[in-house]
């Protein structure tokens, strides 16, 4: 079977701040100075998303996510196809990879795959969703078009994981069909846990399973 996996961890990027020249004559401005603006940097957000909700109920807690049939509408197709088939229950977050994502689909709590169906989604990167945190976007192979039902949470901002400005079409990035709403807290607990090599991740499967017990689409 064709497992989908996306990279193995997140790049680790190391900033030098130079040190500032103290002078020790200067002196504070006057009481009367007028204060300096100070540009305001705004945290990206992903725009509102519209279609269904489905829950995550996990041996941790439960997770819910909007998903965007607006912009990912094949993406979110196959999600619910999924879900309507039972295909994640009873299944665990098998990867956790600690300051990057958690990852669950097809593979249960003892390191067993599970079959998917034929037919992989087409990419859907260019969508103008970007990977930030929370954010819930479908792992795939090396080829664009080879998602199946593996989908990750983002733990912190991964905006190296989205569509290249320089691609006009849709061969790069990972398809973001999804947000988390409720339950960030469940997804950053997980996303903490201890890890061993027992699933097909090694060095990122929970040393605990972390069960997936049910998903259900939310009315």
């Amino acid at each position: 079977m064709r497992q989908i996996y996306i990279p193995l961890a997140a790049l680790l990027l190391l900033f030098a701040a130079p040190a500032l020249a103290q002078n020790e004559t200067q002196q504070p401005p006057p009481a009367d100075a007028a204060p300096v603006p100070q540009a305001v940097t705004q945290a990206p957000v992903n725009p509102p998303m519209t279609g269904p909700r489905i829950l995550i109920s996990t041996s941790m807690g439960d997770i819910t996510l909007q998903l965007d049939s607006a912009r990912a509408p094949k993406s979110v197709a196959t999600i619910l196809r999924y879900v309507k088939e039972k295909h994640y229950d009873n299944t665990a977050f098998y990867r956790v990879a600690k300051g990057f994502v958690i990852q669950m689909g097809s593979w249960d709590a003892a390191g067993k795959p599970r079959g998917i169906h034929p037919g992989p989604v087409p990419l859907e990167a260019n969508n103008g969703l970007s990977n930030l945190r929370g954010a819930v976007a479908l792992a795939r192979a090396a080829e664009p078009d080879s998602a199946t039902a593996e989908f990750f949470i983002n733990l912190v901002d991964n905006v190296r994981l989205d569509h290249a400005a320089e691609d006009p079409g849709n061969a790069s990035g990972y398809a973001v069909f999804g947000q988390v709403t409720s339950g960030m807290d469940v997804v950053d607990a997980i996303g903490q846990v201890e890890t061993g090599d027992n699933g097909p991740m090694p060095g990122q499967a929970p040393v605990t399973p972390i069960v997936v017990k049910r998903v259900s689409l939310l009315k």
